[in-house]
């Protein structure tokens, strides 16, 4: 049954309230990648790690820190919902090699090369010309390699993806992300790509977020679990996850930050445009407290198995972190 199933998400950034600690607890999720980085430098970075402090120290009934799948087990024996960081740049290392090892001690398990833009490690997927993982780019991956931080490639483009795919001694993962067979989005991820992943024993997060949805906001639970069962005709359950990308009840001047940070004057749009500019329309039937419990009980409607549906809502995850996470 879904109350007994390790049920992790694998990105949220959310408005990280008690109010919705208490959603995440009735909603069965044992742990959530949350994201405490798009454009934060080092420092900045640090003071996300205090913030975080003070909200294990105030929600300690609810919520507990992530620092290894032990962890994780704990918190679902204890009933508390698991937190774990990850960063959606490259940006909290600076230009600076040894910053990897040192966040990785404080705790941030998950790293973007990219995050849409060109970055010193690789080219994200906004760009018109991906030359690749850099030359800084193919030591952070050795480095991440032996510190034991993931590689998350979902705002990264083709050739860099596959190269960084190619170029780790481990698996790597892409958190939040859709096939561009279900919609042709510049963050969504080609077969070649996704082949490439798998293979290797990385894993894919599918995305809720409209922008990378058939139908957009009209995205039903069956056309978001079509997309699930054609995925995993092709390239097999066990490398397959949920990383819903939730932004819930964040104001626009997150959305705004998440877009333009500080490397723009103009106004970007990113997936959206002058004209919708604002946070695309939330699905009902998931953003509320039952949200992984109907992509559950959706999975075995569409001819999943019990156990199959489990893997997707988490245990992949859980596999897939508890390896990724030794120092090597």
């Amino acid at each position: 049954m879904f109350q007994q199933r390790i049920v992790i998400d694998g990105l949220q950034y959310c408005n990280w309230d008690r109010e919705y600690f208490q959603t995440l607890k009735a909603s069965g999720i044992t742990a959530v990648h949350a994201t405490i980085v798009y454009h934060e430098n080092a420092r900045e970075t640090l003071t996300r790690f205090a913030e975080w402090n003070l909200r294990f120290e105030q929600n300690a009934d609810l919520i507990m820190p992530i620092y290894s799948m032990t962890d994780v087990e704990k918190a679902k024996a204890e009933g508390k919902v698991g937190v774990f960081f990850g960063a959606q740049n490259c940006s909290p290392i600076d230009d600076e090699i040894g910053l990897i090892e040192v966040m990785r001690r404080q705790g941030l398990l998950i790293m973007q090369l990219t995050y849409n833009n060109q970055s010193l490690l690789a080219t994200g997927c906004y760009e018109q010309n991906d030359s690749g993982v850099t030359r800084f780019g193919k030591q952070a991956i050795e480095e991440m390699n032996r510190v034991g931080m993931i590689i998350d490639m979902s705002h990264s483009a083709e050739r860099s993806t596959l190269e960084a795919i190619d170029l780790s001694s481990r698996p790597i993962c892409i958190s939040h992300a859709n096939p561009t067979f279900a919609h042709d989005a510049l963050r969504n991820k080609s077969n070649k790509v996704i082949k490439a992943l798998t293979e290797r024993g990385g894993l894919i997060g599918f995305s809720l977020y409209p922008f990378h949805l058939p139908n957009g906001s009209q995205c039903t639970l069956e056309d978001f679990c079509q997309m699930v069962a054609k995925t995993a005709d092709q390239f097999g359950v066990d490398h397959l996850g949920i990383g819903s990308d939730l932004c819930l009840n964040q104001p626009q001047q997150v959305l705004e930050w998440m877009r333009n940070g500080r490397w723009s004057k103009a106004m970007d749009y990113g997936e959206g445009s002058a004209s919708n500019a604002g946070w695309p329309d939330a699905l009902p039937w998931f953003s509320g407290s039952k949200g992984m419990e109907n992509i559950y009980n959706g999975l075995m409607r569409h001819g999943f198995s019990e156990s199959e549906a489990g893997k997707i809502l988490g245990e992949n995850w859980f596999n897939f972190l508890e390896e990724g996470l030794e120092a090597s």
